[in-house]
């Protein structure tokens, strides 16, 4: 997947004054930027008077009021690496049946969609938004809402909004500027990530809850009539199918467009997709091989293949 530039932060963006600052009606002199390394890596602004020093904290308390200071000295340079590291998190976890793309002009939207394989919500392909607060990781948990609401107990009908907050009640994040001063097992319990919001858009396709709807006609349907509940899903299935080729709601280059298959240039992509390369004795045998072996095919015998073959 190509990364495509889509940080739009400012690069003018003005450091927050300390509260001295604030006070004090002396105009202040523009701080000497620190000397450029030799090896020219990018730095960040120095740290204000004010910042406390980064050591580990002692408590969830003090780790709280750690990168609430961090966040303030730093504001944009700081959410832009949270969203970053995010979105690699995403990329890494190779969610099944999800795509999501950030947009060109926020890094504080994304764009997605979900393909649901099978259950009562099967062949259904429902584009969505994602919406993260603008001081992430410090917020609550990110908004998902879909271009056309799904009839699902957890979606609201008029809106389109999934229920994420019943799944993410105390959004905790660990900051990215701490993750390499906590252990490994510290750091990874009690925070959550935008791809586990991802992982839970799909499963409640799956998984169906109707505890606190934002549905009711759906919660009941499903406790009362599960077969007046599968019609209104095969038809709410349908209605989000039919708008697929719609254009993008936002006027975003990297919003997620579908177009109608086209032969001249869909036929040649499919072809690289099934298409594996084998070796042509490989063929008869109906076997897909990869890496790299020392066998001669045929053979039990180890490093038996000829790795210098006459040149033809």
């Amino acid at each position: 997947m190509n990364l495509n530039p889509f940080w739009s932060m400012s690069t003018n963006t003005v450091r927050k004054r300390s509260d001295g600052e604030e006070q004090s009606g002396e105009q202040q002199q523009p701080r000497a930027s620190p000397a450029r390394p030799s090896f020219g890596k990018k730095q960040l602004p120095s740290i204000p008077k004010n910042a406390v020093p980064i050591t580990k904290p002692a408590s969830p308390a003090a780790m709280a009021q750690l990168a609430n200071g961090t966040h303030a000295s730093y504001g944009p340079f700081y959410l832009e690496y949270s969203l970053l590291a995010e979105f690699t998190l995403v990329i890494k976890q190779k969610l099944p049946g999800i795509y999501v793309q950030p947009s060109y002009k926020s890094a504080l939207m994304w764009f997605g969609v979900i393909f649901i394989r099978h259950g009562l919500y099967q062949d259904g392909v429902f584009k969505f938004t994602v919406y993260i607060p603008d001081n992430y990781p410090d917020g609550e948990c990110p908004r998902v809402v879909f271009d056309i609401p799904v009839f699902h107990p957890l979606v609201d009908p008029v809106s389109g909004e999934l229920d994420v907050r019943r799944a993410f009640t105390k959004w905790s994040s660990v900051p990215h500027g701490l993750f390499l001063q906590l252990d490994n097992d510290t750091a990874m319990r009690n925070h959550n990530h935008i791809w586990q919001v991802l992982m839970y858009a799909r499963t409640v396709f799956y998984k169906i809850n109707t505890m606190e709807p934002l549905n009711p006609e759906a919660a009941v349907l499903y406790d009362k009539d599960v077969q007046l509940f599968k019609s209104k899903v095969v038809d709410s299935v349908k209605l989000c199918n039919s708008h697929l080729f719609d254009q993008p709601k936002m006027d975003d280059p990297y919003a997620i467009s579908f177009s109608s298959w086209n032969p001249a240039i869909h036929d040649e992509a499919k072809e690289r997709m099934f298409t594996h390369k084998r070796r042509p004795e490989d063929h008869q045998k109906g076997l897909q091989v990869s890496g790299l072996s020392w066998v001669k095919p045929g053979s039990t015998q180890p490093f038996s293949r000829d790795d210098n073959p006459p040149l033809s």
